[in-house]
């Protein structure tokens, strides 16, 4: 299993996201670009913009990985 994730055409790496927005966003403003996409909230502040589709398959990322981890070695085997 990679620790990387492809969204919107970025390789990031899965222990880097904090959170994934349930909703998708909106703001109302007539020049935000991202209205109807799923914010996915890195450290530092930053952000990373996702379709349902890629946000879907950033939380079975997230899911996988965390499974990964609670294997004991003897599992893993």
């Amino acid at each position: 299993m990679s620790t990387f994730h492809v969204i919107d055409d970025k390789h990031v790496p899965l222990y880097r996201i904090m959170w994934i927005a349930a909703i998708p966003h909106f703001c109302g403003s007539p020049e935000c670009r991202h209205e109807g996409d799923y914010e996915i909230r890195l450290e530092h502040g930053e952000s990373v913009w996702a379709n349902q589709s890629e946000r879907d398959a950033t939380l079975a990322a997230m899911e996988a990985w965390q499974g990964e981890l609670d294997l004991d070695e003897e599992e893993l085997e």
